[in-house]
């Protein structure tokens, strides 16, 4: 576990520290906003209602039971009982780190509440919708690499972390769409 822990610290400083640049510097702090994801969000809701009628409303049932289900798992249940301090609070990261947003979170750093919450709406929009958007359904994917990448450059979350997160939060989407499809599908 050690090692594991060792390789996850040397990780986050390659991110966080070595592979930066300005451009990185003022987008990647928006992205990880969650209004920054708001536009996505409401045009696939607009999408939803306007190309599934009916199975709409059973559509978005869905993607926000899949939110609220992967926000609980990580900020309930995870992140209340395995406490891990974040790099941006961390005295040993302190003289090494670039921390790039005004807010220092103070809740344990495991597992990352929006890598597990952008990669359950991924999975859930990428398996829900992938008939309908064709090969574009893999962005969902992209979007969330990025946003979580983003976690770890602006120095509030390490990559083991992100990386779990966004492990669990496929998974319940998978699950999710797998249930919503076989319920109602879209098509």
């Amino acid at each position: 576990m050690h090692k594991l822990i060792e390789l996850d610290r040397h990780l986050f400083s390659l991110i966080n520290s070595h592979w930066n640049n300005s451009f990185f510097d003022a987008i990647l702090p928006l992205v990880r906003n969650s209004i920054f994801s708001l536009p996505l969000y409401l045009f696939l809701l607009v999408f939803a209602i306007i190309n599934f009628k009916s199975k709409a409303f059973w559509w978005i049932v869905f993607a926000a039971g899949t939110a609220i289900l992967g926000d609980f798992i990580s900020s309930d249940l995870i992140k209340n009982n395995i406490i891990r301090l974040r790099p941006c609070n961390d005295p040993s990261l302190a003289d090494s780190m670039r921390f790039l947003v005004s807010y220092r979170p103070q809740s344990s750093s495991f597992t990352s509440s929006h890598a597990t919450n952008h990669f359950a709406l991924a999975a859930f929009f990428f398996y829900t919708l992938e008939n309908y958007v064709g090969k574009w359904a893999q962005l969902f994917f992209l979007w969330a690499f990025v946003i979580i990448y983003a976690q770890v450059y602006v120095g509030v979350h390490f990559p083991l972390d992100v990386i779990c997160g966004g492990l669990i939060g496929f998974v319940l989407g998978y699950l999710s769409a797998r249930s919503f499809n076989k319920h109602y599908g879209l098509q």
